[in-house]
């Protein structure tokens, strides 16, 4: 239609990914469900840096991801419980160190996370 504006209209636009109509979607393209725990800016950051090292402590993540103490501890809480990472806490001399690593669960985890990524970026190439 000449004159037409390319722009889609609200009612066109697919629905959100967390919606019961999307997920469908995703699945008959064979597309799996994001995983909300990973998305996280942080909480991905945690999962990206423990994926590239066999382990880190608080005040390396703390420092790579420039967030604070209770912002850190929080989102690696959240992790920990999910039992995508594993914390182990220990004493240098007399200072606490707190050291993180990545487990099985959270690898595979943030191994179907790229995954989707990917398979979205390839959906949204077609």
């Amino acid at each position: 239609m000449a004159g037409r504006s390319t722009a889609l209209k609200k009612s066109e636009l697919p629905p959100g990914p967390a919606s019961p109509a999307a997920r469908g979607a995703l699945d008959q393209l064979g597309i799996p469900s994001l995983d909300r725990l990973i998305h996280e800016r942080i909480r991905l950051g945690i999962v990206s840096a423990l994926a590239a090292n066999s382990s880190l402590t608080f005040n390396e993540l703390k420092k790579l991801l420039r967030t604070t103490d209770g912002n850190l501890s929080v989102h690696a809480r959240k992790l920990e419980e999910a039992g995508y990472v594993a914390c182990s806490k220990s004493f240098q001399g007399r200072m606490p160190k707190t050291e993180y690593a990545l487990t099985d669960t959270g690898r595979k985890a943030f191994e179907r996370y790229l995954n989707h990524m990917e398979a979205l970026i390839q959906a949204m190439k077609r």
